[in-house]
């Protein structure tokens, strides 16, 4: 490839790359491993949604990978480890290497691929973390765009910490595995885009108490693939296993499995004083994702009990943090911003409290932490540390989404967002509800089309979490205004709820398309209605409405 960079003329080899063999051999089993950390994401977020939204979930993890993938092989290396000349060399982003790659036969060609493979999967991981966040309402058009994009936020930040030219690394900042870069960055993210985005349609109007989970065995299989994975992410950070690395490499395992446990005890704990003895899903796996965050930064610095109290910390934090935010109406899923963002900052700003140095590696440049008797330098950068990044992930997002949205919509219309992604997205029409002989609605005899009747509907059948009812019925005539009048849609709703003894739905809005009179797609809120379902109109000749179709949701 005549136009490829070779990361190696022109300046000093980075001690990055001074690693041999069976370094790069351990390197890429880390990174494959790390591949396997998406798969548990995939199951967390698609077992966090609703049925209409898992496979949605699921193939926008594949997104992040792809393109993902080639944004950072095309400028993500460069703005993270590229090696600039005198002139364009700077502490914000490197300018050099792109479309990273070596020449053939040239010694870095190794380390330059294993390098890019590890980092790469990191990227992945930053943009996957708000994909989790945003879920059930992000435009998938949108999310392509912006998961091709957002490698320039991890990569910029990532080069900071890692990067030779990075001012926070000529400062003397100690992350081993990311806590900073990946968990804090795609945390600020994920709040960005949340506050951005709003809330799913409804998703307060009972409160702050979250929806049940769409598939709680995929969420519980998460914790275990995360817990495989990230075994990886925080052993290979220690770039290799030859002379003291091996260690190091041990010992970060050994850390981060000593914080899940500590972590995951007081999940367990706080779960059952929280729920009266009974142990909840939600609070036991963000107790110990957000434990094994909390050692990330330091994973190769701690003894075991320190794991074991940072953990704990970092679990507490996540569990209190996910409770506020809720009511505080950010809508996270998944608990990215608490697990992620939160964790983050503890894991971040414990490596100044319980590092020590471990000669001969010199991780942390001689600081020792505070804890430790190093007084109050080390803290003082992880601090600093801690404030560029989550204030550099919050802004770079929004302006990011701020400036995607001008050109594809980030939030999904309504209608698309009731009929979930999985529908209109990849056209997966899968019916929740048993055959049309089911059920049955009907025009009654009113030609001007402002009642509606219900026949034979069984509740029974709905879905907990949603029913596409796949019903279409004939309206003729007109009812004066083009449109389906609020006394329609009030004796639709007596109709559904004089159903006695069956609970059929509660909560929510009732939306109409098109607006009457007009070619264009518009929505009206009926305010009467209190449960959720829409129904979606198309026009006939003049302002007849020939064909409408029923969605319910139910809880």
């Amino acid at each position: 490839m005549d136009n490829v960079t070779n990361v190696t003329e022109s300046a000093q080899v980075p001690a990055l790359y001074d690693f041999g063999q069976s370094d790069g051999v351990f390197i890429m089993i880390c990174a494959f491993l790390l591949v396997t950390l998406q798969t548990g994401f995939v199951l967390l977020e698609s077992g966090c949604v609703s049925p209409r939204n898992e496979v949605s979930m699921m193939l926008r993890n594949v997104v992040d990978i792809v393109l993902g993938g080639i944004s950072f092989w095309f400028f993500g290396y460069a703005f993270m480890l590229g090696r600039s000349g005198s002139l364009l060399r700077n502490p914000f982003i490197g300018l050099g290497d792109f479309f990273a790659d070596a020449s053939p036969g040239d010694p870095l060609l190794g380390p330059v691929m294993v390098i890019y493979l590890f980092q790469m999967t990191f990227s992945a991981c930053c943009t996957t973390i708000v994909g989790g966040a945003v879920a059930e309402r992000f435009n998938l058009k949108a999310y392509c765009l912006y998961s091709f994009l957002n490698t320039i936020v991890y990569s910029i930040s990532a080069g900071w910490v890692w990067g030779e030219h990075g001012f926070l690394y000529q400062l003397g900042v100690a992350d081993i595995a990311g806590s900073g870069p990946v968990h804090l960055v795609g945390g600020s993210s994920a709040l960005a885009a949340v506050l951005l985005l709003g809330p799913r349609l409804g998703r307060y109007d009972k409160g702050a108490d979250p929806p049940p989970l769409g598939n709680p065995v995929n969420v519980c299989l998460a914790l275990f693939v995360l817990w495989w994975g990230w075994l990886g992410f925080n052993s290979g950070s220690t770039y290799g296993i030859t002379g003291a690395k091996w260690i190091y490499a041990a010992r970060a395992a050994v850390t981060t499995l000593m914080g899940s446990f500590g972590g995951g005890t007081f999940g367990i704990l706080y779960s059952m004083g929280r729920n009266k003895g009974r142990l909840d899903m939600v609070d036991l796996i963000n107790a110990i994702l957000g434990s094994m965050v909390s050692v990330t930064a330091g994973c190769s610095l701690y003894h075991s009990w320190e794991a074991i109290v940072i953990g704990v910390i970092g679990a507490a934090l996540c569990c209190l943090s996910v409770l506020r935010l809720d009511k505080l109406r950010v809508d996270d899923p998944v608990g990215a911003v608490a697990v992620h963002g939160v964790a983050g900052i503890w894991s971040v700003l414990a490596v100044g409290l319980f590092a020590s140095n471990p000669v001969p590696l010199e991780l942390t440049n001689g600081r020792t932490g505070l804890f430790k008797g190093g007084g109050w330098d080390l803290l003082g950068i992880q601090a600093l540390s801690v404030v560029c990044l989550s204030v550099w992930g919050f802004f770079a997002t929004y302006l990011l989404l701020w400036i995607i949205n001008k050109f594809l919509p980030i939030r999904m219309t309504p209608e698309d967002e009731l009929l979930g992604g999985d529908v209109v997205e990849h056209n997966l029409n899968r019916p929740l509800l048993t055959p049309e002989s089911d059920y049955k609605l009907e025009k009654p005899a009113d030609a001007g089309g402002n009642s509606f009747n219900l026949r034979n509907l069984k509740s029974k059948n709905v879905s907990p979490s949603f029913a596409y009812v796949n019903q279409i019925f004939s309206m003729s005539g007109s009812n004066g205004s083009g449109g389906v009048t609020q006394t329609s849609t009030d004796e639709l709703w007596r109709m559904i709820t004089a159903k006695k003894g069956e609970e059929f739905l509660d909560g929510g809005m009732l939306l109409v398309w098109p607006g009457p009179g007009t070619g264009t797609t518009t929505t009206t809120t009926a305010p009467m209605m209190r449960g959720k379902f829409m129904i979606k109109t198309g026009r006939g000749s003049g302002c007849s409405l020939d064909r409408m179709i029923l969605c319910v949701e139910s809880n």
